[in-house]
């Protein structure tokens, strides 16, 4: 899955062009016959050579083999790469008549065999990296790790070496760091724009959502499920940074945090590991394992020498754990991760993207197993325009969980006996008022945390702006 996820988002970058060129005149070229004396199946990756240019293909020999490869098969190299810069030096539209010539060594993926021909569609082998852990969280069991894309090719392994920004997939840890202070999903936060003055450096900041788009009052709810930046900036600003710096560490978080409020944007480099264990955390009411690979050694007469003893310790709240987990099972349900929808059971997650769409994130899992992956460059250069979370790293991420989850059991995450169900008006986080035609909605609160003040009036959007008219408890 993690393999084919990368060879889909490479070829979004563009075709970067024919492997080399050789010699058509010799019957076969030595340096492509010996990568391709093998028998073909269905699913190999070869090197072949292009011999003819047809009408709506071309024909390419793998080793003794004679296969066609339809345009159709190669339309996404109409893309054509002509720089090291995937977000830019990007030629488009080529006509696919032209993009190879006789003699031109690519890589092909075998579809299907005929008895006199093969079938193939063109291929690169990606430049993109990445990495993949899933750990089951009650005990902190690895079941799976990715380091990269091809350990022949790099054996530095992403999944635990690499630190790299993850973007708003940090957010659930500021989100849960208010619901460890008393605030419900109910709760509302504005999402306008802010400016921040840098006294040291003698600038300003200013955030902005993704789009440039601004909401008005939010719920936390609505503003962790479609990630608004500027709601969660001033979340941070109200909960207190070292608060969530603190709340990072307690649910596994080891990488040093930028003290400052770009931390609500994911600007401090983590390992995937350690965000998906904090993740782990979340969706396991609260509780921590450190993650383990190897779960015991035995020498040759079958006696144990080493054995891991996995346990699980309380270090959040359940009603902490409870409220964030399904606010990030609002993500998959209407926020930024829709597409998981097709798992088909209780799952939670988020996305992450970083600025220039440098890394793409998504964390999240069931119960019983908890994913993580992470998609970028080793050097940091951008992915390319619209390369979200959702697109670049969801889709590896589904196809992944897919099959990981069918053997284990289908499990919905606990309701701690500390959560009641309230309803409030949804403007407001407040209790419903006796206005006529008011709208409402069932939320989540720790016990003793649920609003006690009922909605006087509906607010007009521009009450936005007049924080002064807004009901006391309403922020």
């Amino acid at each position: 899955a993690f393999a084919a996820g990368l060879r889909e988002l490479d070829k979004r970058q563009g075709w970067r062009g024919p492997l080399r060129t050789v010699d058509v005149t010799v019957p076969t070229p030595p340096t492509v016959a010996a990568t391709t004396d093998q028998v073909l199946k269905i699913g190999d990756y070869r090197e072949g050579f292009v011999t003819k240019v047809a009408k709506d293909h071309y024909l390419v020999q793998i080793g003794t083999t004679v296969a066609k490869l339809a345009f159709d098969d190669m339309a996404w190299a109409a893309r054509r790469l002509t720089g090291s810069d995937t977000a830019k030096d990007v030629v488009v539209n080529l006509n696919l008549k032209q993009v190879l010539k006789p003699g031109d060594v690519i890589e092909v993926m075998v579809k299907r065999l005929d008895r006199d021909i093969g079938h193939v569609q063109l291929e690169q082998t990606p430049l993109v990296e990445g990495g993949l852990i899933a750990l089951e969280p009650g005990k902190g069991a690895i079941r799976a790790m990715v380091g990269g894309y091809d350990f022949g090719r790099s054996e530095y392994n992403r999944a635990v070496q690499a630190h790299r920004q993850p973007g708003s997939a940090f957010k659930p840890i500021i989100y849960a760091t208010a619901m460890s202070q008393g605030m419900s999903p109910a709760s509302v936060i504005l999402d306008a724009p802010v400016v921040y003055e840098q006294e040291q450096d003698e600038k300003t900041w200013k955030p902005e959502n993704y789009g440039r788009k601004i909401h008005g009052m939010v719920s936390l709810r609505d503003a962790l499920a479609h990630s608004h930046n500027l709601a969660t900036v001033r979340l941070l600003d109200k909960v207190g940074v070292k608060n969530v710096i603190e709340f990072a560490k307690t649910v596994g978080i080891t990488s040093p945090l930028a003290a400052d409020l770009s931390l609500g944007l994911g600007s401090s480099s983590v390992g995937l590991m350690e965000l998906t264990s904090a993740y782990s955390v979340l969706l396991n009411q609260g509780s921590r394992a450190e993650p383990y690979a190897i779960l015991l050694v035995k020498d040759n007469a079958g006696k144990v020498l080493e054995q891991a003893e996995p346990q699980a310790l309380p270090v959040i709240s359940k009603e902490t754990a409870y409220l964030i987990t399904n606010m990030m099972e609002d993500v998959i349900q209407k926020g930024t991760g829709q597409a998981a929808k097709v798992i088909g059971r209780p799952i939670a997650g988020k996305t992450g993207t970083t600025d220039e769409f440098i890394n793409a994130w998504f964390i999240g899992g069931a119960p019983n197993l908890v994913t993580g992956i992470y998609v970028g460059f080793d050097d940091r250069r951008s992915l390319g325009e619209t390369e979200s979370g959702a697109h670049a790293a969801l889709p590896i991420w589904i196809n992944f969980m897919q099959v990981a989850l069918k053997p284990l059991p289908v499990m919905a995450f606990t309701i701690p006996e500390g959560v009641t169900f309230v309803k409030v008006d949804p403007a407001t986080g407040l209790l419903e008022g006796e206005q006529e035609g008011q709208a409402s909605t069932v939320e989540l609160f720790t016990k003793g945390s649920e609003p006690t003040e009922a909605t006087q009036r509906r607010l007009d959007p521009i009450d936005f702006y007049k924080l002064d008219q807004i009901p006391e408890g309403a922020l």
